[in-house]
């Protein structure tokens, strides 16, 4: 007589299908989730003995599902607009760290921690490599990386300085003429050097480069450099140690004491000439004034908003007008993706199956590229799930109509005894 077990078989086999398809459109907005699909497998075979040609009579004992198959193709990419949010365009998913355990993903909702730290939507670390002096090593290990409030970056003394102005070639003999120029010292704080000139002759003219007196703890002005101009009947500034084959001078060393601040002393090249050879101080006949400054030093800045690229890397804009590298966020490829396990809020861990993670940079071997201030969505399409819905549903039914056509023979059987 038939067995029950084979269409009980059938049904659970297509109840457990309605259920990964129920969670696949219960996911149908979830950052980052790939569409899974259950493949059903049959039972072993009962063998029943052979034919008469000696082909093996076998009666199949019902279904089962055999795997649970996920499909990794990238979802949609939908513009957030969020800096701290990145999509992964191609293999490869984002590594993170949840309670000192190593997971991945790949739902790019990130946020920024209260601490400054980049994390997942569980509270997770999102790891990658982070910047030492504005550089990254993407073969080092991967760490937390900071992009938040408290992210500063140092100041830098100003050690090039560039002025350029004009001397009024009319003026008289004894004229004199100052240019303030705003510079920095080690420690970020602020100064105001004086460039100080006097005509002295024709075509000549005298400066004297001064640092108020306060700032080197004393109550007169400061020196930082002197000496002489001269230009030539054209107005152009004649290098010193012209003609050749002397080579001319092109900068002027400025340099300080210790300043009452803290700050090392000031050390700074004045440049006389730009990267062509083009004098940036002129002598013509108009009114003494300054056309240019330009100098290298920064104050201390303090992060104002990053962006993303496609390697991963991370770079901030700061207070101070500068930027500069904060990290770069790793990506994990495997072997056999297949084999990785979901363990819950978007993750999934290694297994045996999938084998060891192989983290980097992404753009990197198989890794893919990230878009930042975007999330991939969910790669799960509606109208097949639906598809597949009815014709799960149509297995369920038919195995239902056979559990009730052997209990119909059963009955009948039954009835034949009385």
């Amino acid at each position: 007589m038939a067995s029950f077990s084979v269409p009980l078989s059938g049904l659970n086999a297509s109840s457990e299908a309605l259920t990964v398809i129920s969670n696949n459109l219960a996911n149908l907005n979830t950052p980052g989730y790939k569409d899974t699909t259950a493949d059903f497998t049959t039972q072993f075979s009962q063998s029943m003995g052979e034919s008469g040609n000696g082909d093996p009579i076998q009666v199949g004992t019902g279904t089962q599902i055999g795997s649970i198959s996920t499909n990794f193709t990238d979802g949609a990419i939908n513009a957030t607009g969020i800096d701290s949010n990145a999509a992964i365009q191609g293999s490869g998913f984002f590594v993170v760290n949840h309670n000192g355990q190593q997971l991945y993903t790949r739902a790019g909702n990130f946020t920024v921690s209260s601490s400054g730290f980049l994390q997942a939507e569980d509270g997770s670390q999102v790891l990658g490599y982070p910047a030492v002096n504005g550089a990254v090593n993407p073969n080092g290990a991967v760490n937390p990386l900071q992009v938040g409030a408290g992210v500063i970056i140092p100041a830098k003394a100003t050690t090039n300085v560039s002025v350029g102005l004009n001397l009024d070639s009319t003026a008289a003999v004894g004229t004199s003429f100052s240019d303030p120029i705003q510079i920095f010292d080690s420690l970020g704080g602020s100064h105001t050097i004086t460039a100080n000139f006097s005509k002295t002759g024709i075509n000549t003219w005298s400066y004297d480069v001064t640092l108020p007196g306060a700032d080197t703890g004393g109550a007169t002005p400061t020196s930082l450099g002197s000496g002489t101009l001269n230009f030539d009947n054209n107005g152009q500034l004649i290098p010193a140690g012209s003609p050749p084959p002397v080579p001319p001078s092109q900068t002027v060393a400025l340099s300080s004491a210790a300043l009452a601040d803290g700050a090392s002393a000031l050390n700074m090249s004045w440049n006389l000439f730009d990267s062509q050879g083009n004098s940036l101080l002129t002598q013509t006949a108009s009114a003494s004034a300054p056309n240019s400054s330009q100098q290298n030093g920064t104050a201390v800045g303090n992060l104002l908003n990053f962006t993303i690229g496609t390697d991963g890397t991370i770079n901030g804009s700061y207070s101070n007008g500068q930027s500069g590298i904060l990290g770069q966020i790793a990506l994990a490829t495997f072997a056999n993706p297949q084999g990785i396990k979901a363990v819950g809020n978007n993750n999934f861990t290694a297994s045996a199956a999938s084998g060891l993670a192989t983290i980097g940079a992404p753009g990197t071997g198989s890794r893919g590229s990230l878009e930042g201030g975007a999330v991939e969505q969910s790669n799960v399409d509606i109208a097949s799930e639906f598809a597949s819905l009815i014709q799960a549903q149509q297995g369920y039914e038919a195995s239902a109509k056979a559990v009730t056509t052997f209990n119909t023979i059963s009955m009948a059987t039954i009835n034949m005894q009385g």
